[in-house]
């Protein structure tokens, strides 16, 4: 993890450039409160300005307009996150970046949906939005999957896709949307420490099943501080591929959140079976394997029966209640606050898989360019895509 004082940076990225431009914003933004829909209001009436999006409209990665604020420091972590749309993603990784809300004129580091973009069904994080935290913390926060709103953006009428996700093909706008998710899945499992995987509810198991289909298709990705190497390897001769030495697959070590749990969700029995549950679902992934090391695997079952000191090392599990306004606002408020100021420290304080090789910050961001063009060029990916064609789910 980033160390606790670590050597002056030149540029500290708190909030969108251009974004508050005509001096401080009167009004506070509470913290995890009513006030986040309010900074999303006032965001609003900001003219459009380049964000730092490292994924274009056409789905390409761009690096340019992040790397100005990031150095030579090795000592760096990756936090990425990854859900479904009004999971509060934006709000945990705010959190996570240490947004000051008492800090009047400063918006949030990350939007988060005000009532208006709810009800009228659409997304406000795009592609792959970079802050970095005086810590030197990179976050990530992804745009939706299982996004209705997204959908409707990248579908013709004809109902094939806008973007070209995998080889430049044209496929159906349905397909290609759920490669979109499998490819940020992918992508964050490859170049981050840490993926917050989040959920809704204790009934979802749609993200599970997609981080289950990303251990699968994963395979062949690089680890970011090995690209240069292995690329200068691969240059010198056409065989060099099949000669160089293999090294331990990395995967990021993901962290399930589940969050807007009603209170009779919101019990030690409940969250019990629900670890057990996630625990049983992932056991033969990498995920687990990672973790368990050489233990045999019957040892990582019974563990996991059993409810031992093990089980909790193995699989990070978070619960988040529902934020509610209508009854004992107050109580509910401090124990929704509360939960998200846990999930903060708990995982700022988490041991996180490290590279293989010491990395910059700079050549970090530079391998994960090179790491998406092998997503979207995956054999791997690109059989799964021709499986799905012919399976007759998705129209031609």
């Amino acid at each position: 993890m980033a160390g606790s004082e670590p050597s002056p940076s030149p540029k500290i990225l708190l909030a969108k450039p251009g974004l508050v431009t005509g001096g401080p914003v009167a009004g506070k933004f509470g913290r995890g409160g009513a006030g986040d829909d309010d900074s999303v209001q006032l965001r609003s009436r900001f003219p459009s300005v380049a964000s730092l999006n490292l994924l274009s409209d056409s789905w390409d990665f761009h690096i340019d307009r992040f790397l100005p604020f990031l150095t030579e420091n090795t000592d760096f972590t990756v936090i990425g996150v990854i859900g479904p749309p009004g999971v509060g993603k934006s709000t945990i990784m705010n959190e996570l970046y240490g947004f000051d809300s008492s800090s009047p004129g400063m918006l949030p580091p990350f939007a988060v949906q005000s009532e208006e973009t709810r009800a009228m069904a659409r997304h406000c994080s795009p592609g792959v939005e970079p802050r970095i935290s005086t810590e030197r913390i990179i976050l990530l926060d992804t745009q939706p999957v299982f996004s209705a709103s997204v959908l409707a953006e990248m579908m013709r009428p004809d109902g094939s896709s806008t973007i070209s996700v995998i080889g430049g093909e044209t496929m159906p706008a349905e397909l290609a949307h759920e490669l979109m998710g499998i490819q940020l899945a992918v992508l964050l499992a490859s170049i981050c420490h840490i993926v917050l995987v989040v959920s809704e509810g204790v009934r979802d198991d749609s993200m599970w099943q997609l981080m289950l289909t990303v251990d699968l298709l994963k395979h062949g990705i690089s680890d970011p501080s090995l690209m240069a190497a292995s690329l200068s390897q691969s240059s010198s001769s056409g065989l060099e591929k099949d000669k160089h030495p293999e090294h331990k697959e990395y995967v990021a070590t993901p962290v399930f959140v589940h969050t807007k749990l009603q209170d009779q969700d919101f019990s030690p029995n409940k969250f019990v079976q629900l670890k057990k549950a996630l625990m049983q679902y992932f056991r033969p992934s990498s995920f687990v394997r990672q973790h368990a090391g050489n233990k045999p695997e019957e040892h990582v079952l019974s563990s996991t029966v059993r409810g031992s000191q093990m089980e909790s090392n193995l699989l990070k599990l978070y619960a988040i209640p529902l934020k509610k306004i209508d009854e004992n606002p107050r109580a509910q408020h401090e124990s929704y606050v509360s939960a998200l100021w846990k999930l903060r420290d708990q995982i700022l304080s988490m041991k996180s898989p490290s590279f293989t090789r010491s990395v910059s910050e700079r050549e970090w961001l530079k391998n994960s360019a090179k790491i998406w063009e092998q997503v979207k060029n995956s054999p791997t990916i690109l059989e799964y895509c021709r499986t799905l064609q012919h399976s007759g789910m998705y129209r031609r």
